[in-house]
């Protein structure tokens, strides 16, 4: 049985990550080489954006991605609904799906 440095196997170490046992032997043979790690990708139309779009979200937070998306557009930003929703997500500035209901049954209750 093949162990990591800290004790623990690796077959137990990659079912932990949620990684493939083969995908950490090759990651760890190009470590031993010396050869450079892939990643983190450059996510240029994410940076370009992302201070309008964390702006709006923040001036306005019951808009969900698409407005803001849409606001973005309006500012003169070529970007996709998706890049906008997954740079939310990241900064933590979305809402909860059900957010909407909730209101509604505030209204109603009053």
């Amino acid at each position: 049985m093949i162990r990591t440095e800290a004790g623990m196997p690796t077959a137990g170490l990659c079912r932990l990550i949620g990684a493939p046992e083969r995908t950490w032997r090759r990651q760890q043979a190009r470590a031993r080489q010396g050869a450079p790690t892939r990643g983190p990708w450059p996510r240029p139309a994410r940076e370009s954006v992302r201070e309008t779009a964390r702006r709006h979200a923040l001036a306005h937070p019951a808009w969900g991605h698409r407005k803001v998306w849409a606001m973005c557009r309006h500012d003169g930003h070529r970007v996709s609904q998706t890049t906008v929703l997954r740079l939310l997500r990241d900064e933590g500035l979305l809402l909860k799906a059900n957010h909407q209901r909730e209101r509604r049954q505030l209204a109603a209750r009053r």
